[in-house]
């Protein structure tokens, strides 16, 4: 017998009658069966995200995309100022004390690798500034930082940080993102999708670029990735206002409310028009905050309202020109935090084809020279910064974070003068909010090389982050691409030893 259609004996019997009936009345079963079972509250009402836990994604009204929200749970934080400093700091020369490395200077004891990032490798060097136990708590700190070293007792340090690359590039997206690649949200662009912001009048989230640039991944550092775009961080700095901002002067001020005004009337009769258009909702809302920033940015990047006190403690005047542009960011700052600004980035150091210590931290050659370069311009205006807020009490709310990418060898590289790139162990720190006073956590080995106890990853750090702002990292999510994708990926876990 021929068969014209050339069909498969099953696929005939799924086309007579006794069949069809078998399989429509299954599936008709099926979908009655889930119907109640829905009905009841028994089905799973969502996606589930990693360790079997239910997404929390903010309810977002597209017309007010940055309107403030609840956390997660409560927690004192409700800001949050990072400090960021590309080119990787070196936690040797800084907060990490090794007295083993200045009684094998100069040696190369077993253990040591041939070849590290840059080449190969020298000798053992003992810290090129001398360690002095400061504060009550008798941290032992480098002369190279001596203004940051007067705050230890308020500082929470991570001395065994651990990260996933040696290469600035994804050193600083895994820091700022979660994730070595690019085109995931930073930390900042999380943080304003969760909570939104308390203030109508500027930006949720703003980055502070240095005065040298941007640092070396650029505004991936800051970017919104697949969140939103409502919630890319905003860059401007204290010389460098936002483009297009000013009001050009053959427009009088009457007429540009008036095209202010008249625009808001039409976006309003076009969003009448399409009520569920959520991308329309969404850009009005920018234009309309972008507005406002006209007025409010310049208002907010004018110091000269500063006491002289204030600038002088900040380093305005008196030393490079550098740190007085990194003194005026560090006050921007502050008036930002003042004005409920949710999320403020500020960079210390740039440079996006690598600075080798001019530009940033990156001191692979005359550590000595560079690195105190740079701390001349950071060391000062943080500083102050960090006692300016505790002293106007808005540590209370406020996290601060200091932080890179990773840290730099116990040894020399091949040329005896700088330090290669260390993945294995470096140091940042917290303070404010929620966090322990004069509190250290893990250890790095003797020779500051590797993490030792309690080796604490960048997904871990993140996560006690998220956590420190009332967020739980295991159910922020965002559906993307089938995945419900989240600030520390599948990884992670907050160090409650930390927090206060």
């Amino acid at each position: 017998m021929t068969n014209p259609e050339k069909l498969s004996p099953l696929g005939r019997r799924l086309l007579d009658r006794r069949g069809f009936l078998h399989t429509a009345g299954l599936s008709t079963s099926a979908l009655a069966l889930s119907s109640l079972l829905q009905k009841d509250g028994l089905l799973a009402s969502e996606n589930t995200a990693a360790f079997g836990k239910n997404p929390i994604r903010p309810v977002i009204d597209p017309s007010q995309p940055y309107a403030a929200r609840p956390s997660h749970f409560p927690m004192p934080a409700k800001q949050v100022l990072v400090i960021y400093l590309p080119g990787a700091v070196s936690h040797v020369d800084t907060f990490d004390y090794k007295p083993e490395l200045a009684k094998l200077h100069g040696q190369k004891p077993p253990g040591i690798p041939e070849v590290t990032f840059e080449g190969p490798t020298g000798n053992i060097a003992k810290p090129f500034w001398d360690f002095k136990p400061r504060g009550e708590t008798g941290k032992m700190v480098s002369d190279l930082l001596p203004n940051l070293a007067k705050h230890v007792d308020d500082f929470c340090f991570f001395h065994a940080l651990t990260t996933d690359t040696s290469a600035h590039p994804q050193g600083e997206n895994f820091m700022n993102t979660g994730f070595t690649m690019e085109g995931f949200p930073s930390f900042g662009a999380w943080v304003t999708y969760a909570l939104g912001t308390e203030n109508e009048e500027l930006p949720s989230f703003v980055a502070i670029n240095d005065p040298r640039g941007m640092a070396r991944s650029g505004k991936n550092n800051f970017g919104n990735g697949f969140l939103p775009a409502a919630f890319q961080g905003t860059d401007f700095s204290a010389t460098t206002p936002p483009n297009n901002l000013r009001r050009p002067e053959s427009l009088t001020a009457a007429a540009d409310r008036g095209t202010v005004e008249l625009l808001q009337r039409l976006n309003a009769r076009h969003l009448e028009k399409y009520p569920g258009d959520a991308d329309l909702a969404g850009r009005i809302a920018s234009y309309e905050l972008a507005g406002k920033m006209q007025t409010t940015v310049p208002d907010v990047m004018d110091i000269s309202g500063e006491s002289a006190a204030t600038l002088k403690a900040y380093g305005v005047e008196g030393g490079s020109k550098l740190r007085g542009e990194y003194a005026q960011n560090c006050i921007l700052a502050r008036r930002l935090l003042e004005k409920g600004v949710r999320v403020v980035q500020l960079f210390n150091g740039s440079d996006p084809s690598g600075g080798n210590g001019i530009t940033n931290w990156d001191s692979h050659s005359d550590i000595a020279k560079t690195h105190a370069m740079q701390a001349e311009i950071m060391d000062q205006p943080t500083a102050a910064l960090f006692a300016d807020l505790k002293q106007r009490g808005m540590l209370e709310d406020t996290l601060v974070v200091w932080a890179t990418e990773f840290g730099r060898m116990p040894f020399l590289q091949g040329n005896g003068t700088g330090r290669d790139h260390n993945p294995s162990a470096f140091t940042c720190f917290l303070a404010g909010a929620g966090v322990k006073k004069g509190y250290s956590y893990g250890e790095s080995d003797e020779f500051g090389f590797k993490a030792a106890i309690n080796p604490t990853t960048v997904y871990d750090f993140n996560a006690t982050l998220l956590h420190l702002m009332g967020l739980d990292h295991e159910r922020l999510t965002f559906y993307h691409n089938g995945i419900e994708r989240r600030l520390t990926n599948v990884h992670g876990h907050v160090i409650k030893d930390v927090l206060a």
